[in-house]
Formats: structure tokens, sequence, C-alpha cells
């Protein structure tokens, strides 16, 4: 069932200026990437600092790929991280071992894409694209359908729709999917790493107004 209320996610936060942009605009979560090779990395400490500026009701969501245990225990600790995301080739209990909600990010590439998602009983799955030799923030979409199918198989799993949304398309694909969630990156940016806080705010509000008038 839906309840014609949509969680958006602003990910690859950097800077205080677009963090509190997207709280102000009404933003639920916002990301912060520690994975050195992206664009949009923070450092843990440069995270904390960021995150002690938010209000708490708002969820600190740490992203990461193929990281150290130790680094993913000290960013928990050091931010206050509600919520960690798995970009990479984490197995399951990798992602359940941390005592904080998970979320397993999944490249959705075709139907068989789907098939390893139940093997992995994190708290919430993220449907992001597949582009060859990325991990995420590339801006492509995939087929919404498949999105529609993933979340048949969630039983009841929180479910995020990610990969090449933007302030002209969200309103269809929260219409369309009626996900739990959704996440932007590169889709609301000035540049890698910089958001424009227009486009945040109007695929704030569009979604949003997407999710009310839901069928």
């Amino acid at each position: 069932m839906y309840y014609g209320r949509v969680v958006v996610k602003i990910c690859g936060i950097t800077n205080q200026a677009d963090g509190e942009a997207a709280v102000e605009a009404g933003a639920d979560a916002l990301g912060f990437v520690f994975y050195d090779k992206s664009p949009r990395a923070v450092t843990i400490e440069n995270a904390a600092q960021l995150i002690r500026a938010l209000p708490p009701f708002v969820v600190k969501v740490g992203v990461f790929v193929n990281a150290d245990q130790e680094m993913v225990v000290r960013a928990v600790g050091d931010c206050g991280l509600n919520l960690l995301q798995f970009h990479g080739d984490e197995p399951s209990d990798y992602c359940r071992q941390f005592g904080v909600m998970s979320m397993k990010a999944f490249r959705i590439r075709d139907a068989g894409s789907l098939d390893s998602l139940e093997s992995y009983p994190t708290d919430a799955w993220l449907l992001d694209a597949f582009t060859p030799g990325k991990l995420g923030g590339t801006g492509e979409t995939f087929n919404w359908n498949l999105a529609i199918e993933a979340q048949k198989r969630a039983n009841g799993r929180p479910v995020f729709l990610a990969g090449g949304l933007t302030p002209e398309n969200i309103s269809a694909a929260v219409q369309q999917v009626q996900p739990y969630g959704v996440d932007v990156s590169s889709g609301v940016e000035s540049a890698p790493g910089r958001k424009d806080h227009k486009k945040v705010k109007d695929f704030i509000q569009r979604a949003k107004e997407a999710a009310r008038t839901a069928p």
C-alpha cells in the first residue's frame, strides 16, 4: 500500500551551504560519500563537522564502497550516522555487522540484476543504474518497471529509487514506481560535488507533490 509520502535523500553533500539548502527545502536524509575516488568524497573529519550543523531529525547516511571495517566504525562513531549505504561488493553479513541500519545498493541492468536482492536482508535496498566502470552518481536511468518488480520481492522492506533522477523526471518516477524513497546526487548539481540549490528545491517539491497525488 502506498501512503502518499516519499522520503527524499540528497546525496553527495560536501559543504555546509548545500546541506543547509537541502534541509531548508525539505530533504529527509543527506548522504555523505566516504569513497576517495568519488568527486563527491568527504573525509570523516569533514563530514562530522557538516553533520554537527544539521538538525537532529535529518537522517545522516554514510556511503561506502568496499571500505575497511575500521573505517566504517570510525565514521559511525565520529559522525553519528543513522544509516549505512553500501555501494560495492560487500557481502550481506558485512553490511549488517555495525549496529546501525544498513542499505545495500544494487546496479540494475536487466531483470537478472534482481536475482541477488533477496540475499541481502539489509534494512533497505537502493536501486541504481548500471554503468560499466562506475558505481553511482552517473546521471543514467534504468527501466523503472524493474524497480516495481524489485518492490514485490522486498516484503515490505523500504526500497529507494536512484539513478538519473532529475527535477524534470522525478514526478513521473514517483508516480510510476511509488517507492519508499528517492535518492539524487548528480541530477541536482551545478558541478560534481556542488549542488544547484534551485534544482534541489524543485526536485524535493516535485517528488513530494507526486507522492501526494499518486494513484
